[in-house]
């Protein structure tokens, strides 16, 4: 065993590795619940607004990875341009984040099942899946990188026939779908209460969009790469995202019961549309379709989470076990702990698919906004502390605009989006709270406890 990874990815595998961990749960699935939530209007909002946050911070990400490619991606960023127990905090928040993302995706994966095969065990279609994506990360990573690919090209070709066919639909109906956003309270659902609600899973959406930064220490030529690929994928992403929100929006009511039941996912509304409006056939192809690309992130999740293990392992801030990898030059131990966190994706079969799925879907959205935030805070650090002293902006080959006030508005808006979903709670039961209050502020405990330890570790031995 060595302790290296290979630059074996090119800049196509690149792209469609952040497009694959983007693409699944969030869009194809939990969009379902935001527009019941949100309304049309608050749900097509908070993705927007979204769009607008994840621009200026993959720019930022964009800058330091050209400047510094690096496996441990923004981890690695917040070390140096922050501090050492910011970014060793960061980095095992982001581990656990993409950790528990696999099994959400993989939950997520069990409820699309269960809409051919109702009456199967909660249990069977997450091992099932769980061993299928386990295998497929243990072989080299070009081999990853041309199966993320196949997988990921499949999503996209789906979302832009949708919307085709969406649009179509949207022109055959009277006034233009727009009765949608008439009924009852429409436009915003709930109003405030209800826009604060969705933004955490607009956000769950777009995470995966900083996946280029992982892969950059794979990836041949990555100072040239990395930029152009972030700028291919987030514009896409958006354009995928925004458009397709929209035209769900026309055409299906936010208060069909079968976007969501007793807080719980029921179907996803790509497959109720086309089921709706072409045949039970075509809703059976796109959930098959949809399935894929839930599956997809779910291999990407893994990709990721482990290769930020490793990254800790050969920084010491994790056990150096962790560093090891195979003849493939696969992490082979930090891939293998990674699949032990994915693994309580098999509670399924004490809770529920549904019930899981909606936990772990909240607790891997605080974690990618804890992220977020340390990707934003380490480019205001990198830019006022650390390229001073080494070479100035000309040395940058890609420079991000609206420094400063483009990280400091994001920062800001993520801090307000932690703290208002304390709202929504403190307007359900005590024990639905209670419950969702852990879930939800449970990454955010996480975080303070390892930045905690490490702060007093450092003290400890100075």
């Amino acid at each position: 065993m060595s302790d290296e990874l290979s630059q074996r990815l090119k800049a196509r595998h690149v792209n469609m590795i952040a497009i694959g961990g983007s693409i699944g749960t969030g869009i194809f699935l939990a969009s379902g619940y935001t527009i019941s939530v949100g309304g049309p209007g608050g749900a097509l909002f908070a993705y927007i607004m979204m769009a607008l946050i994840v621009y200026l911070l993959m720019t930022s990400l964009a800058e330091m990875s050209a400047y510094k490619p690096t496996s441990g991606t923004f981890c690695e960023y917040a070390t140096l341009f922050v501090g050492k127990p910011f970014g060793i905090a960061m980095g095992y928040n982001y581990w656990l984040n993409w950790a528990i993302t696999i099994a959400a995706e993989i939950s997520a994966a069990s409820i699309i099942m269960h809409y051919w095969f109702p009456h199967v065990h909660e249990i069977i279609f997450p091992v099932l899946f769980f061993v299928a994506i386990l295998l497929s990360n243990l072989f080299s990573v070009r081999v990853y990188g041309e199966i993320e690919y196949g997988l990921s090209f499949i999503k996209v070709a789906v979302i832009i026939i949708f919307i085709v066919l969406g649009a179509v639909s949207v022109f055959q109906q009277p006034h233009f779908g727009g009765q949608n956003w008439k009924i009852e309270d429409a436009p915003f659902h709930h109003g405030w209460l209800g826009f604060i609600s969705v933004f955490l899973l607009a956000g769950f959406s777009f995470q995966g969009t900083e996946l280029v930064g992982v892969a950059s220490g794979e990836t041949e030529n990555p100072t040239e790469t990395i930029p152009k690929c972030i700028k291919y994928v987030f514009w896409r992403l958006a354009l995928f995202y925004i458009v397709s929100i929209f035209i769900i929006t026309l055409l299906i009511p936010f208060n069909d019961p079968q976007l969501m039941h007793q807080n719980s996912v029921q179907m996803s509304p790509y497959t109720l549309i086309f089921s709706q409006y072409l045949s039970h056939y075509a809703g059976d192809m796109v959930n098959f379709v949809i399935l894929i690309a839930v599956l997809s992130a779910a291999n990407a999740s893994m990709y990721s989470a482990t290769r930020i293990l490793w990254y800790l392992g050969k920084t010491n801030q994790a056990p150096k076990i962790f560093r090891k990898t195979n003849r493939f030059s696969i992490p082979i131990v930090a891939l293998l702990a990674t699949a032990l966190i994915g693994s309580t994706v098999f509670i399924s079969s004490i809770v529920g698919n549904g019930i899981l799925f909606s936990y772990l879907i909240q607790i891997s959205s605080f974690s990618g906004f804890i992220a977020w935030f340390g990707i934003a805070l380490s480019h205001y650090h990198f830019r006022k502390k650390y390229l001073p002293g080494h070479g100035g902006l000309i040395s940058l080959s890609y420079r991000a605009k609206g420094y400063p006030y483009a990280q400091l508005f994001s920062m800001a808006a993520i801090c307000f989006i932690i703290a208002a979903q304390i709202i929504p709670l403190s307007n359900t039961s005590s024990a639905f709270h209670l419950g969702n209050m852990l879930a939800l502020y449970s990454s955010v405990i996480c975080f303070i406890i390892f930045y905690l330890i490490v702060k007093l570790w450092d003290l400890y031995n100075r």
